[in-house]
């Protein structure tokens, strides 16, 4: 898949958060399993906050808005506040025009405190991808905390299990 790109976007507003740093280790590791051999693409939306709500468009968002919707497959991660995503990645991508991410693969990860919050990757931030178009092929990763030491390891199972439909996703795409 030496064409196409993967987006990390991050919707924690902490610059520098473990949130940016799970998401850029999830889209380089899901990139090799898919066989993408190009550098992972960031949208770390910590430097976007104060313009996302602007009434008047800012260049910054304009490009992250671009980059994600050009992509072919994101990994959009956030932490769990409340029980849900992060008001940050709401505001980004309700920047996002209806069905804009049609033919994109999406795959939703949070960062959480809780497995109590595990069910809210499928509950609330699936559905949000779906109603902007994209494909979500593959169930989201619930990461909690305490699972941080052991990334690689998570990571790497969780690849395993859906680099396969990520792939059969992008095929089909690519026939529309």
């Amino acid at each position: 898949m030496s064409g196409g790109n993967v987006v990390a976007l991050v919707g924690n507003p902490r610059s520098g958060s473990r949130t940016l740093a799970v998401a850029v280790e999830a889209a380089e590791t899901l990139a090799k399993h898919i066989g993408h051999d190009a550098p992972v693409e960031l949208v770390d939306l910590s430097a976007l906050g104060p313009h996302l709500l602007s009434p008047s468009p800012f260049p910054d968002v304009e490009v992250a808005l671009e980059l994600v919707t050009e992509a072919d497959v994101i990994v959009v991660a956030s932490p769990t506040y409340k029980g849900t995503y992060a008001g940050l990645l709401k505001a980004f991508l309700d920047r996002l025009p209806s069905q804009a991410l049609v033919g994109t693969v999406a795959l939703p990860l949070l960062v959480m405190g809780d497995a109590r919050h595990a069910l809210a990757v499928e509950v609330h931030l699936r559905p949000l991808l779906v109603e902007l178009g994209a494909v979500v092929p593959t169930p989201g990763l619930a990461l909690v905390e305490a699972d941080l030491p052991r990334l690689p390891e998570v990571l790497e199972r969780w690849h395993t299990a859906v680099a396969p439909q990520v792939r059969a996703a992008l095929t089909d795409a690519a026939k529309v």
